[in-house]
């Protein structure tokens, strides 16, 4: 092969890890919707490896993301260590922002389609109001049927059960999950 050949075929297989396709247009995410969104790394993580980052189960795949040892150095995760399970948590959730923003989540299949994948943002335009959350200094004694609407109606509560629930994260597991005979703040 001549020098000149060689030197296209080095340009192509660099342009192609990069992720350049022969019209020269750079890969991104699927849709500009991913690209705004947060991927929730732990989700995915717990998904593929039980959420353990530091896994090397000999299957070819490594790190809490099980990348493969290729796509973690074709990405630039050489520069932090030989495979994903050496690097910390935050060099493989680095190096896995990077393949996201080329590949949006195809590189894990079945765990980037669980449910709570993507962080929920918020714009400013989209953000609730603020809700008062200074506690009366009355409590109240649920009782069988109770739902906090229902109290906060009843009591007036501004800000209605999201308060009730604001005020009373310490006793409660979620505003759906209350009992008889709870005292909680209104």
């Amino acid at each position: 092969m001549s020098r000149i050949g060689s030197r296209r075929v080095r340009l192509a297989l660099v342009l192609a890890t990069a992720g350049v396709t022969g019209a020269g247009v750079l890969l991104g995410p699927a849709t500009p919707a991913q690209a705004a969104r947060q991927v929730n790394w732990d989700v995915v993580a717990k998904c593929e490896s039980g959420g353990r980052w530091h896994i090397n189960t000999g299957n070819g795949y490594y790190g809490g993301l099980q990348f493969s040892r290729s796509t973690w150095k074709a990405n630039g995760g050489g520069k932090y260590a030989p495979t994903a399970d050496r690097a910390t948590k935050a060099e493989q959730i680095a190096i896995a922002n990077k393949l996201h923003a080329k590949r949006g989540l195809s590189p894990w299949p079945t765990c980037g389609k669980k449910a709570g994948v993507y962080k929920k943002t918020t714009t400013a335009s989209k953000k609730k109001k603020a809700v008062a959350k200074k506690p009366s200094g009355k409590t109240y004694v649920i009782r069988s049927g109770d739902t906090l609407a229902s109290i906060a109606r009843k009591y007036k509560v501004k800000g209605g059960w999201r308060t009730l629930y604001a005020l009373n994260k310490d006793k409660l597991r979620s505003p759906g999950l209350i009992f008889a005979g709870q005292r909680i703040r209104l």
